[in-house]
């Protein structure tokens, strides 16, 4: 697999043309299926839709659709041609099942493949698969588009950090890709067992699945001594792998021919100014078995730029995600994101990169602790700047507690970062 110029760099005018024929062509199989989504666009002509623009005239995908359609019957081809499944990874409510075709699994190989290539990836390269091989996508996609460009795959899959790390220095791992919170467990481990990263080939780290900010790419980068990029993806809109941020690390790429994308007022569904944040919609333009038009994933950026990015590439940059719509908190009439916190407290060495934010009510009226865990003993000075830092940010002060190193649990999966005690 070799830098694929002639996707990669066609000029915006033609990529548009080529994602109108793909869009109208992704109608036709809804609209020519058994999905219980095709009664969306009965009274929609596929051939009304002449320009890009004129995807405003359709409906909106929500989440809901797709989980009352549990198990299959937003499944737009015949069980003849299924070939896998991978279900959404969320803890809550009804599970949304993917099914996926062999032209699905291929697309998927090939867009991963772009984003390992994107990151300096190589078929020279060891690559070792820490997100699990299960329902969850993340495991296989890394595991499909590192076949495509011949890397040599080490699927050794979740949990067993000191297992990680003794094979990261004995099999000479050069590149890891794991969910964004889990080298913080590594470099736990690495600081109890005395392991040093700098005595491995480690060069490249590709991570995604949660919301991690700048701070944290910083601490990572620099304490794991490696180069790390941030991959997005989800299992509605066919896996991870839908875009990567490139060396440039101006924005995240999405793959044009493969996807639309749209940035929308959160509230009103409206589309915003490039550069306006806003909800992330995409419309997936190659899968067959779940298609989808204008789904609203709930992530929220914005477009940095369609032009032409330093690394060559034409296909747009969104901004890096700074949380979901469900994400977003309120305390005391702020909105504010766990991202927007955590990119406060990295900003200080001694403290570690745990930390959980406690929502709860007192006197009937909302209340914020931030819990933080300590490396190294936080002068008071520092506990004063920080106090004072989350006031200008929020507008009010909150707790803070300086717990520990080991206080907060670490766990096997995705990080929890919110507990809302108001809910009990």
């Amino acid at each position: 697999m070799i830098f694929n110029k002639e996707i990669e760099t066609m000029p915006r005018e033609e990529l548009e043309k080529l994602q109108l024929k793909r869009l109208k062509n992704t109608l036709r199989i809804i609209k020519n299926s058994n999905s219980l989504l095709k009664e969306k666009y009965k009274g929609i002509d596929v051939e009304d839709i002449k320009t890009l623009k004129d995807i405003t005239k359709l409906p909106f995908t929500q989440k809901e659709e797709l989980r009352k359609s549990y198990p299959f019957n937003h499944t737009a081809q015949e069980n003849k041609n299924w070939m896998r499944m991978h279900m959404s990874s969320g803890t809550t409510g009804t599970p949304i099942i993917n099914v996926m075709t062999k032209n699905d699994i291929e697309q998927w190989s090939e867009i991963m493949a772009r984003c390992y290539y994107a990151a300096g990836v190589t078929s020279k390269d060891r690559v070792q698969i820490t997100p699990s091989f299960g329902l969850f996508n993340g495991g296989f996609g890394f595991h499909y588009g590192a076949e495509r460009i011949g890397a040599f795959i080490i699927p050794i899959g979740a949990g067993r950090s000191r297992l990680q790390l003794k094979f990261m220095e004995e099999l000479e791992t050069t590149a890891l890709c794991a969910i964004a919170s889990y080298p913080l467990r590594l470099m736990d481990v690495a600081n109890e067992i005395g392991f040093d990263f700098k005595k491995t080939n480690l060069k490249t780290a590709i991570l995604g699945a949660e919301v991690w900010s700048d701070e944290m790419r910083k601490r990572i980068e620099n304490e794991m001594n490696i180069d790390t990029y941030d991959i997005i993806g989800m299992t509605e809109t066919g896996g991870v792998g839908a875009g990567i941020d490139c060396e440039a690390k101006n924005g995240i790429h999405i793959w044009e021919d493969q996807y639309i994308a749209e940035i929308v007022n959160t509230k009103t569904g409206e589309p915003v100014e490039d550069g306006t944040e806003g909800e992330l919609v995409l419309t997936t333009l190659t899968r067959e078995g779940l298609p989808l038009i204008r789904y609203r994933t709930r992530d929220i950026t914005k477009i940095i730029s369609k032009d032409v990015c330093s690394c060559g590439r034409t296909h747009l940059r969104i901004d890096r995600l700074k949380g979901r719509t469900d994400d977003m908190l309120k305390v005391k009439g702020v909105n504010f994101y766990p991202s927007q916190i955590e990119a406060i407290l990295l900003k200080y060495k001694n403290l570690t990169p745990y930390y959980n934010i406690v929502l709860e009510k007192i006197n009937g009226k909302g209340n914020i602790t931030i819990i933080a865990e300590r490396k190294k003993v936080v002068t008071s000075d520092e506990f004063n700047k920080l106090n004072n830092e989350l006031y200008d940010f929020l507008g009010f002060h909150c707790q803070i507690q300086i717990v520990p190193s080991g206080t907060i649990e670490r766990p096997a999966g995705k990080a929890v970062r919110v507990i809302d005690k108001r809910l009990n």
